[in-house]
């Protein structure tokens, strides 16, 4: 074949009615949605294949319930270390040193495990990025929807009113082809392309700091079996303040990842395999453990926002519009549901039963969703240092007296009382990193594909971002509530989704079937009617949906394909409205609903 640099051969042009970008969590799935909603579309990655080191690893409730309705639940449970070897959060000088401090994470804690185990039918787990993308991509290519391309290179793109032409490139051969689709889906990573393209780029600090994750094998297990955890930070006296060396668990107890900044002053190459042993045998404190380095791998922190998450035909997800610090696990989790968001609409939209302007809500939904996990990520950055802080490290302190100063914790005296106290100050901010239930499960839109609820906001005695408050507010996810269809348990997450608009009420005799009729006569949209309450059918034995709900047992809350509430009526008078719903929610042209107002019967029942 002549030279691909200077004699490409063009191939023809490819027609899909959606071009994804990018093989990452957020691209993958995007593709397993748009596959299980039947939307042809092509996946292209740059790389061979998918991620090959560990890379993020924590999936919090939120996403298992995203893998759940998209039928992989099953999968990552299988291949995940389950959420009882995330139990800790420890802060230490060595592994096999002074402990300095130990917190209960990710809602294992007894203060804790009861809020995370009624709020989801899901657990947390750690399930490497290398191990995650190929379940999914698996899920993908048996569903036979979508292809995935890979060693395929996005270059450019131009967009008209009907729809956009992309430029990509096989690495292998240097043959460029044009790909033309109604919508592309930008999930190509930090310094996205398809972003740039847009003319758009993050705001924010990025770059301000520099780490080496290194993934070793090593037998740990005497370490870490007794406290198990994802997350065990070492604070060693001696190195520069505020520098933490990290060591995550990937698989129990023998594979990890060892995190530590890139400071040139440390005096050793962060590159030099047999350096980066020595540092890592330093921070463990034991040089008899064997240890086979897999990778090492520079990157950067950021902690930036894209102000826009689309422009015309073209949406970006994932770390295309929002990088963090790992602190929190949030963007995996947040790219995750950046895309499962996005894929209900484009289904409408391309099916013609939904206006475009229906994807517009993608950006005002999800955008400030991205703006808080970055922002909660920072600060829980900046919470670490309040660790050497408690316990008077300084800048300029020799490393004996720093260990001098670690003494004072086992000591009984005014000095060790103060200093444990500093201690436990500082360790209770931690807990914004550990057990943000809040931030990770109670999000809520606050406008978007949805009627907003005229009834004020509840009192709340507790921290959002701590704790997960279950509402059938519009904007909300759906509370979890375990109900019971003859013999077999189910979670109102799994009597929703899968692709359907779902209405649940609580009686069988009323005005909603017929409602449901109408709107679907209006939008072209079917409505599940669904029915929990006494009698046969689903029942809900521990009276959990009846609590959580907030609507009598004859009103109705409408629940979208991802899982949020559109819309709720405290009664069923508020039956006759639900046509007009979901033409808003739809932005379909037999929306009548008036203009600044809500749906006439959209009250929530007083509780």
């Amino acid at each position: 074949m002549p030279d691909a640099d200077r004699t490409a051969e063009v191939a023809p042009e490819i027609r899909v009615p959606v071009l994804i970008v990018g093989a990452g969590p957020a691209g993958l799935t995007a593709s397993l949605a748009l596959s299980r909603y039947g939307v042809r579309h092509l996946l292209v990655h740059k790389y061979p294949g998918t991620a090959h080191t560990p890379r993020a690893h924590l999936i919090n409730q939120r996403t298992g319930e995203i893998l759940r309705d998209l039928g992989v639940a099953d999968r990552l449970r299988e291949h995940a270390a389950p959420s009882e070897l995330l139990a800790n959060h420890v802060f230490m000088t060595t592994f096999a040193g002074f402990e300095i401090a130990r917190l209960d994470a990710y809602g294992n804690g007894p203060a804790r495990v009861g809020d995370y185990r009624a709020a989801s039918p899901e657990t947390m787990c750690n399930l490497p990025q290398h191990l995650l993308e190929p379940l999914l991509a698996q899920a993908v290519e048996e569903a036979g929807v979508g292809e995935l391309r890979f060693g395929q290179e996005f270059r450019s793109l131009e967009q008209d009113e009907q729809g956009v032409t992309s430029v990509i490139v096989d690495r292998a051969s240097g043959r460029e082809y044009t790909v033309r689709s109604d919508y592309v889906i930008g999930a190509d990573g930090a310094r996205s392309r398809v972003l740039r393209q847009l003319g758009i780029d993050v705001e924010g600090p990025t770059g301000f700091a520099k780490a080496v994750s290194t993934w070793f094998e090593a037998d740990l297990s005497r370490y870490a079996a007794h406290r198990p955890g994802i997350l065990y930070m070492g604070t060693l006296p001696g190195d520069r303040v505020g520098d933490l060396r990290v060591f995550i668990s990937i698989r129990p107890w023998n594979e990890w990842v060892f995190l530590s900044t890139d400071d040139p002053a440390a005096g050793f190459d962060p590159n030099d395999p047999e350096a980066m042993r020595d540092r890592i045998h330093e921070s463990l404190g034991d040089s008899s453990v064997p240890i086979t380095i897999k990778n090492i791998s520079p990157w950067e922190l950021s902690s930036a926002v894209a102000p826009r998450y689309s422009s015309g035909r073209v949406f970006c997800v994932g770390d295309a519009v929002h990088q963090n610090p790992p602190t929190n696990g949030l963007g995996l989790n947040t790219a995750v549901a950046d895309s499962f968001n996005l894929c209900w609409k484009l289904r409408l939209v391309l099916a013609g039963q939904a206006g475009p302007e229906l994807l517009e809500t993608y950006h005002g939904e999800r955008q400030p969703i991205g703006r808080q996990a970055v922002d909660r990520a920072f600060r829980s950055m900046l919470d670490l240092h309040g660790i050497p802080e408690a316990l008077g490290f300084a800048e300029g302190q020799s490393a004996a007296e720093q260990w001098r100063l670690l003494g004072e914790l086992t000591e009984e005296s005014k000095e060790g009382e103060a200093r444990r106290a500093a201690l436990a100050a500082a360790t209770e901010r931690i807990e914004y990193q550990v057990n943000a239930h809040g931030v990770e499960l109670g999000y809520r839109y606050g406008s978007g594909a949805m009627v907003p609820d005229e009834t004020p906001e509840p009192d709340r005695d507790t921290d959002p971002e701590l704790f997960y408050h279950p509402t059938t507010r519009p904007g909300a996810r759906l509370p979890h509530a375990w109900l019971e269809n003859g013999r077999r348990r189910c979670s109102t997450l799994d009597v929703t989704g899968r692709g359907r608009f779902v209405l649940l009420t609580g009686t069988e005799d009323g005005p909603w079937h017929e409602a449901a009729r109408e709107a679907a006569r209006r939008t072209g949209v079917e409505i599940t009617v669904t029915r929990i309450g006494p009698g046969p059918g689903l029942r809900d034995p521990y009276g959990t949906w009846e609590r959580v709900r907030e609507v009598a047992a004859d009103g109705a809350v409408l629940v979208r394909p991802d899982g949020h509430v559109a819309w709720r009526a405290a009664t069923g008078e508020g039956a006759a409205a639900l046509p007009a719903v979901m033409a808003r929610v739809l932005c379909h042209p037999a929306a009548d609903v008036p203009a600044g107002g809500t749906t006439p019967g959209t009250a929530a029942h007083p509780r």
